[in-house]
């Protein structure tokens, strides 16, 4: 299952994906950061505390997002992740291109 919450902020959505990021919710990840951005909240934060497991689909939806958002001037970061989704990110060293961060706050702010 794939939540949105909006923030005080008109460009900010906060996308927390629950459970497993699989290929059965990937393409809902995908619908959700699409209908942000076309809904001008450019500003993504993918909020994975309460994502156990990633794979490379769901990986996959991550990256999509983030290329969606700035080509619309804004960008997606990712936030709380689980050990799991860490390991994902570290081996396909995407944790270079999507740096995560403790917590929505701090990726809000970018600290």
């Amino acid at each position: 299952m794939i939540e949105l919450d909006t923030t005080q902020a008109a460009d900010v959505a906060v996308v927390r994906p629950l459970g497993r990021l699989t290929m059965v919710h990937a393409a809902d990840l995908r619908e959700v950061v699409n209908g942000a951005v076309e809904d001008g909240r450019t500003r993504i934060v993918v909020d994975l505390g309460d994502c156990e497991f990633m794979d490379s689909s769901g990986l996959g939806a991550v990256i999509g997002g983030l290329k969606q958002a700035r080509q619309a001037g804004g960008d997606l970061r990712i936030a709380a992740l689980q050990p799991q989704v860490m390991t994902v990110l570290q081996l396909t060293n995407l944790d270079r291109v999507l740096r995560p961060y403790g917590s929505v706050a701090e990726a809000l702010r970018g600290d």
